[in-house]
Order: structure tokens, then C-alpha cells, then sequence
């Protein structure tokens, strides 16, 4: 028979043929008749092949022992092995196998802690009592069948000592709060770090908290703490809020101020140029006719400082030549007004 490394039935067959071989001619010296030996021989076949062929499943990996030590893995179909020399284990790849850290769970569904494994300290010297779930797959069959004893009570004490050194470094408060996301990555990698170098032939697919709460003798403490927190973030929200309403308005407040001000400090300027134009007009104006100019400027002036009284304006020329003028018409007048006026 020619051997094809193509064929996975080939080599096997060969084997096969080698052990009927054999075991037909120890047959031929026991058997005395002919047709007692034919159906010992078919019956030797049929429990040669059963026990030569098996099937592996979808879900599963199939590792071939012999004389208990593997030799190879072969995938999911059928297969033939070396009967009585050979075995077969076949595990349960895609199965997604499942630990709990801190806690078990009974047949009624029911959780009870194990304050041995969940009890742990926090960087910052608290105690926090922290259950978790492992979940993982198997990656790689033979190593996870015979490179490390109690595969499964290891994979629970790796991801128990990970999950306390994460811990180790973490704060309470990023604990029991926003860190659990961050605790559950790094503890993890920090795993399948570990199971890598064991080769458990394991990968880790998550790490789940279920609970993480103080120990229940501090555990109103903790929680006075907590509502402390709370009143504490509600007053910065608060003043915040506060801030955000009054702040605008300050500041609408300020801008109104500085733009009437900068209007204010606008028209004075505007005032000032004017005035001094009219100044450097008049300047120009007194340059040329200076009597003329004192003359306006002391009217005007008088008006300003006199101006509900009556007032006669007499050259001074001609004040020389003349009597001094009193305007007694007038006066009569404004004292007749006053006497009708009286009660």
C-alpha cells in the first residue's frame, strides 16, 4: 500500500494492517479449523476498527496519548488511532469555562463570600471585599491537559494573586467607583501574562466584578464617607451652578460699565477738541481785534454770572460825557408787580 501524507488514513492503515497481520497468525496456530479461524479473525477486524476510529466534534479538539504521553492533536471529523496502544482526549475548546474569586454559588443559586479570597488591601492601606468571575477558553489542548496539574484551581489562585496586586496599587475610592473598568483590564493582562508562562494553554476572555464593598464591620463608616462625598459634590454642583448664573451677568455687567464709560470718555474728547478749536478759533479772532474780543468775552461773561438780572451796557467813552443812567421806568415797573402780587 502506498502511504500519501495527504491521506491521515494512510499511515494508520498501515499500522492497522501490521497489527491484523500479527494477530492472524497467532490466530492460525490456536485455531485448529479453518472456519473457526475466518470468524475469529472477522471478529478480531470488527473490534479492531471500532476501536481504531473515533469522531472529534465541532466544539472540540481531539489529543491523541500513547502509552499516555500526547503525540498529536488532530481537529474536528473522523480519525483513526492504534487500538489498544493509542487514546483519545477530546476537551472542549469553544466551551467558555467560568471561576468565581471570592464567592460561590450553591445548586439553589444562592451566594455566599469567602472572606479568605475576598478580602483584599488597597494602595491606600483600606480593606475592600471584592468577588469577581474569570472566563476563559482553551487555546491550546495539550497543554492545557498535561503541562499544568489542576488546571482549574490554578487558573483561580493566578487570578486571585493578580487581582489583589492590582488592587494593591489602586485607591479605594477608583475601587468602589470609576476604576473598576481599569481594575478589571489590568488584572486580566496581568493573567494571561502569568498562564502564558505556565504554557496553561488557556485565554482568558474576561474579568468581571460582581461586587466590591467594605468589610461589613466598617461598612457604615464607609457609608457615612460616601454620603459625606455625595453632599460634597452636591454643594460644588450647586456653587457651580451659581457661578455659571451669576458670572454672566457680572461680566454683562462690567462690558456695560467700560462701553458707557469709553462713550463718556468719547464725548468728553469730542468736548475738549471742540472747545479747544473754539479757543484756537478765538485766539485767531482776538489776534486780530483785541478790544474787540475782551469786550465779547466779558459780555458773555457777565451774562453767565448775571444772568436773571437787568443790565445796561454803556460805552465807557461816552459814560465820561453823560450822567450815570438809571432805569427808573423800569424799576417803577417791577415794583408795581410786586405790590399787586401781595395777598
Amino acid at each position: 500500500m502506498v502511504y500519501d501524507p495527504k491521506d491521515p488514513w494512510s499511515k494508520k492503515s498501515d499500522q492497522l494492517e501490521d497489527v491484523l497481520r500479527q494477530a492472524q497468525s497467532q490466530f492460525k496456530n490456536l485455531m485448529p479449523s479453518s472456519g473457526i479461524r475466518n470468524l475469529a479473525m472477522a471478529a478480531l477486524l470488527i473490534v479492531l476498527a471500532w476501536q481504531s476510529a473515533f469522531i472529534v466534534s465541532p466544539d472540540e479538539e481531539g489529543v491523541v496519548k500513547r502509552f499516555g504521553t500526547p503525540v498529536r492533536t488532530v481537529g474536528p471529523g473522523p480519525h483513526v488511532k492504534i487500538p489498544l496502544i493509542e487514546s483519545v482526549l477530546q476537551p472542549k475548546v469553544e466551551k467558555l469555562h467560568r471561576i468565581e474569586i471570592g464567592f460561590r454559588t450553591d445548586r439553589q443559586g444562592r451566594q455566599q463570600m469567602l472572606a479568605q479570597e475576598a478580602l483584599m488591601l488597597t494602595g491606600d492601606m483600606n480593606i475592600l471585599a471584592i468577588e469577581f468571575i474569570v472566563q476563559y477558553k482553551i487555546k491550546g489542548s495539550a497543554n492545557y491537559l498535561f503541562s499544568v496539574a489542576e488546571i482549574h484551581e490554578t487558573i483561580g489562585k493566578a487570578a486571585e494573586a493578580s487581582m489583589r496586586e492590582v488592587v494593591g496599587k489602586s485607591k479605594i475610592d477608583e475601587a468602589l467607583t470609576t476604576g473598576k473598568a481599569q481594575i478589571q483590564q489590568d488584572t486580566m493582562v496581568l493573567l494571561q501574562s502569568i498562564l502564558d508562562q505556565y504554557q496553561g494553554g488557556v485565554k482568558i476572555a474576561a474579568i468581571q466584578l460582581q461586587d466590591v464593598d467594605p468589610p461589613e464591620a466598617v461598612a457604615a463608616a464607609f457609608k457615612d464617607v460616601t454620603n459625606a462625598k455625595e453632599d460634597r459634590e452636591k454643594l460644588i454642583n450647586q456653587s457651580q451652578s451659581y457661578r455659571n448664573d451669576i458670572l454672566p451677568k457680572a461680566k454683562g455687567e462690567a462690558a456695560q460699565v467700560v462701553n458707557q464709560a469709553k462713550g463718556y470718555a468719547q464725548a468728553r474728547l469730542n468736548r475738549a477738541q471742540g472747545e479747544a478749536n473754539r479757543f484756537v478759533a478765538t485766539l485767531k479772532e482776538y489776534t486780530q481785534a483785541k478790544d474787540i474780543i475782551s469786550k465779547r468775552l466779558y459780555i458773555e461773561t457777565m451774562e453767565e454770572i448775571l444772568p436773571n438780572m437787568e443790565k445796561v451796557i454803556i460805552d465807557g467813552k461816552a459814560g465820561d460825557r453823560v450822567l450815570p443812567y438809571l432805569p427808573l421806568e423800569r424799576l417803577r415797573a417791577k415794583a408795581s408787580a410786586a405790590e399787586e402780587t401781595k395777598p
